[in-house]
């Protein structure tokens, strides 16, 4: 059985981290390519959640690992942000038991970054470990879809929380950023649903507190 890993959410400030995999017999291998699977940043919201559907139907087994921010943040205490993706991935491993798994190497080291995997899975397994293999293997392809989809409906389902636009939740989208000095403004703390540990974070928190002072100043 073959297996393909990737992740959705490593970078932004605000959500969950998705970390997607999934199993297939290698005789559905030509069925997956017939789907049309792509990296699913090549693809439209719309057709990412029709592929997600098909996908679901066709592989032998599928799990999406949700990783709160939270968690990140109490990680990132004792480890990089590398070594919790290699702590995620082998999560997923356990789950699916492949024989062989193709996965997106969430370091620049992608070598490293599959040899570190194997030493933290407890079984035995064939690694391939590649930078883009999103767009090289469709078997990734379809974990990045599942993680991808995952993972904006768990951000949409933040903002109709707050009923505010968060935007994409990366740190390089000005929504977010708004969202983030508007929140702090009203509520004088992040939200649980921000990473604190984020430069981002730290820096909206600090310009918030500089102001605060500014104005009591007066």
């Amino acid at each position: 059985m073959i297996a393909g890993i990737d992740e959705a959410g490593k970078g932004p400030v605000l959500g969950p981290m998705c970390v997607a995999g999934v199993l297939l017999d290698e005789n559905k291998f030509d069925a997956l390519t017939r789907l049309g699977v792509k990296d699913s940043k090549q693809l439209s919201p719309k057709k990412r959640e029709s592929l997600a559907v098909d996908i679901k139907k066709l592989v032998d087994m599928y799990f999406i690992l949700e990783v709160t921010p939270a968690q990140i943040d109490e990680l990132r205490k004792i480890m990089t942000m590398n070594e919790i993706m290699v702590v995620c991935y082998v999560k997923v491993l356990e789950e699916l038991k492949p024989d062989h798994v193709f996965v997106d190497a969430a370091d620049v080291n992608a070598k490293r970054f599959g040899e570190n995997i194997r030493k933290k899975y407890t079984g035995r397994i064939e690694i391939t470990s590649e930078h883009d293999a999103d767009v090289k293997y469709p078997i990734v392809s379809a974990a990045s879809i599942l993680a991808k989809v995952q993972r904006d409906a768990l951000v949409k389902e933040i903002g109709k929380k707050t009923g505010i636009e968060i935007g994409s939740g990366y740190p390089g989208d000005p929504k977010t950023i708004r969202f983030l000095e508007k929140w702090l403004k009203e509520h004088g703390s992040l939200p649980d649903f921000a990473r604190t540990s984020w430069e981002t974070s730290k820096k909206a928190l600090e310009k918030f507190r500089k102001n605060q002072r500014t104005i009591s100043d007066y």
